[in-house]
């Protein structure tokens, strides 16, 4: 699902939600279109205000449903009287922002349009390093556009990062179907020699890698988790999307690993480095899924304990196999969503808890954000907000040491030290 249409009402608040959206759908692969007639989904960014702003906000998402394949409405009216919208008969689903860009990507890799080329986005630089992948999952539709993995030379990735770099980006972030079976169609998988290349070239920034499954990186997890430990350049970040704690539920799935072979990459990271943010996804309502699947994957969730989880409820993809499978009622997965979600925020919220009154180094100032504040990663790629930036006169690209002040469930605040 490539094509994205996003309509933003009301206060800076919202427009920078909206921004942050568009941020990550970008990193996934989609791209924004004009209108909603040539999107595959539409988002609207709602604002409540006044009377006349709801029935406005009612109207314009039924012409979005109307217009369009998948509806996800979020903001103050959808958070607020959410309830308004099925009373009205819109067909889209009401979300907080944070959760749009998981419930877009539905689980399925990003997608990397056939021409993708680096985007240098603030301080930000985007690379995709391949495209396709090496799976079929039963669940994806993606993999019908993307194909298998067409990984280019590792000099040509290396030299399209130099020319982020030296245009002024920060942060690099490598992005592609799926990250870690890069150079696979070549005869190897190659991703850490990609990113040992690219660190060592010359700049002050970071690098973050993008989606791996568990799979392509369980056979490089050593070499991959050395490269991790010996450059500084790269956040000490891995997103591997694990999907099910059940192995019978990955086997319908098709998702090729198994729950051993994703903890074993876990354990393998735990072994090389110190400080370091776990990344997963979780599929909840899979058509298969049992009461003691769910059961397993909340007994993954809280072993592994992650410190971002996605987690997204099974919805079916025309043209997919697990289209044809005989689903899960909406309340069921809705309920297995709430649960996981619950949990996923203990977890979260406990490790930016342990952050407070530590104090964070050479932490990377990324971009603005509202009321004078400043979005910051540091080492983990863990986000830090600066209160009242310009006091300080801190701003996207520079380097920043911070001690951390409070918390909230997904990020922390920090002070320049």
């Amino acid at each position: 699902m490539a094509r994205y249409h996003i309509e933003t009402y009301g206060c800076t608040s919202n427009r920078g939600e909206s921004r942050e959206i568009e941020r990550r759908l970008r990193d996934a692969g989609h791209y924004r279109v004009d209108g909603p007639d040539d999107a595959d989904v539409a988002i609207l960014n709602t604002c409540t205000v006044v009377e006349k702003t709801e029935r406005n906000m009612l109207r314009r998402a039924r012409e979005l449903a109307d217009e369009t394949a998948d509806l996800y409405i979020t903001g103050c009216m959808a958070l607020a009287q959410g309830e308004e919208f099925a009373r009205a008969g819109v067909d889209g689903r009401v979300l907080h922002w944070d959760e749009v860009p998981e419930a877009v990507t539905n689980g399925e890799c990003p997608t990397t349009t056939p021409d993708a080329e680096p985007v240098l986005d603030g301080v930000v630089g985007i690379l995709p390093i391949a495209r396709g992948c090496m799976s079929d999952c039963s669940y994806c539709i993606t993999k019908h556009a993307t194909g298998k993995i067409d990984s280019p030379p590792i000099e040509e990735n290396v030299e399209k990062a130099r020319a982020l770099i030296h245009a002024g980006a920060k942060e690099i972030r490598i992005t592609g179907q799926d990250t870690g079976v890069y150079g696979w169609d070549d005869g190897e998988r190659t991703l850490h020699d990609l990113l040992e290349r690219i660190c060592a070239i010359d700049g002050e920034f970071r690098v973050r890698v993008g989606m791996a499954n568990p799979k392509g990186v369980h056979g490089i997890r050593e070499e991959l988790a050395d490269v991790f430990a010996d450059n500084d350049e790269l956040y000490d970040f891995l997103h591997a999307p694990v999907q099910s704690g059940s192995n019978d539920v990955l086997a319908d799935m098709r998702r090729q690993h198994q729950v051993e072979e994703y903890v074993e990459v876990v354990e393998t990271f735990d072994r090389h480095l110190e400080y370091w943010t776990l990344s997963t996804d979780f599929i909840v309502g899979f058509p298969t899924e049992t009461d003691r699947d769910h059961e397993q994957s909340m007994a993954l969730l809280c072993e592994t304990r992650p410190e971002k989880v996605n987690v997204t409820r099974f919805s079916k993809r025309p043209g997919t196999d697990a289209a044809d499978m005989r689903g899960l009622g909406g309340t069921i997965k809705k309920e297995r969503s709430r649960e996981m979600s619950a949990t996923k925020r203990e977890i979260v919220g406990a490790a930016y808890a342990d952050m407070v009154g530590q104090t964070r180094e050479d932490v990377l100032v990324v971009e603005e954000g509202t009321a004078d504040s400043v979005k910051c990663r540091d080492s983990a790629y863990r986000q830090l907000i600066v209160r009242n930036a310009s006091e300080y006169g801190i701003e996207p690209g520079d380097f920043v040491d911070l001690e951390v002040t409070a918390h909230e469930t997904m990020y922390a605040f920090g002070e320049p030290v």
